[in-house]
């Protein structure tokens, strides 16, 4: 378990900028309104290296303690726009506010450090979030910067694991946990810093089923607590269990549909158009049937 004490207080080193100050005080009165979306898009796009089109003509908007689901196949741009929510990457083109705040700016740095308190993005892949010597150490790791004290960081870090069921591997090292574990470990590194809003980026990747259905229900509760959550994925089977509302992007890189969970699933054709599920046409006794299948989608 690490030890709390002389560590770094980045968050508090030097004095304010007023502008940044400016930016965090309308991010706090956005992230308590409930009148005013969260997240503001309006004709967004993104381009990889100013040329490929990862998202086009995203017209979007998130309002506070939503459980929304970002469906799409693979490359439908579901992970970029998720970025951009977080104020890892500006858009292109377009304009976005992200809790009263012009996400451009966050991006740029301006008070973004601040920003990433409000909302917390779990990556695809936990072992970009997984990088000290013990979990405790990495969900103990946002609150450290935050200045906090030995007693605060613990009770973060204590609330934290008990959320996702993983208290008993606080003195792990991550590379001893398993796929479904680390998982757990990287939102609860998030957690830690009590978000308003948290995004994840396909979570159940590469999951076995039960493993799979043990986080789903995890996000779910992490949902009925009241928080505002941002799931992408391609799986079909957990939307109905996470999400109130549904927004599917296409191959086109487009918003194709958007609606309650259970209007989005029983749209047959809005699904295949979106290729999350397939028409497979097989033959008995001369007579050709058509039957919908999931897509397969492989990380």
């Amino acid at each position: 378990m690490t030890v709390l004490d002389g560590s770094p207080d980045i968050a508090g080193q030097g004095s304010p900028d007023p502008a940044a100050s400016a930016l965090l005080a309308t991010a706090d009165q956005a992230a308590t309104r409930v009148d005013v979306p969260l997240f503001h898009l309006r004709d967004v796009s993104y381009l990889y290296n100013g040329r490929h089109t990862a998202l086009a003509g995203i017209d979007l908007d998130i309002w506070p303690g939503e459980q929304v689901v970002l469906l799409g196949a693979n490359g439908s741009g579901k992970s970029t726009l998720l970025k951009l929510l977080d104020g890892i990457y500006a858009p292109s083109g377009g304009t976005m506010t992200a809790l009263g705040a012009d996400i451009a700016a966050v991006a740029a740095g301006k008070d973004s450090f601040r920003f990433h308190r409000r909302v917390g993005l779990v990556f695809q892949d936990p072992d970009v979030q997984l990088f000290c010597a013990t979990v405790f150490d990495d969900v103990a790791f946002g609150p450290l910067q935050l200045g906090m004290t030995r007693d605060e960081v613990k009770e973060r870090v204590d609330e934290a694991l008990a959320s996702m069921d993983i208290a008993h591997l606080a003195d792990r090292a991550p590379f001893e946990l398993s796929g479904g574990e680390k998982k757990r470990a990287a939102i609860a590194s998030v957690l830690s810093l009590r978000p308003d809003v948290i995004l994840l980026d396909e979570p159940t990747a590469s999951l076995d089923p039960r493993t799979k259905w043990v986080l789903v229900d995890l996000i779910r509760r992490l949902g009925a607590a009241g928080r505002t959550i941002v799931t992408s994925t391609h799986e079909l089977d957990i939307v109905p269990t996470i999400a109130d509302r549904v927004v599917v992007l296409g191959e086109d890189r487009r918003v194709l549909g958007d609606g309650r969970p259970e209007e989005i699933l029983a749209n047959t054709e809005l699904l295949v158009r979106a290729n999350l599920i397939h028409t497979h046409q097989h033959e008995h006794d001369g007579t050709i049937h058509s039957h919908d299948h999931e897509a397969e989608h492989h990380p």
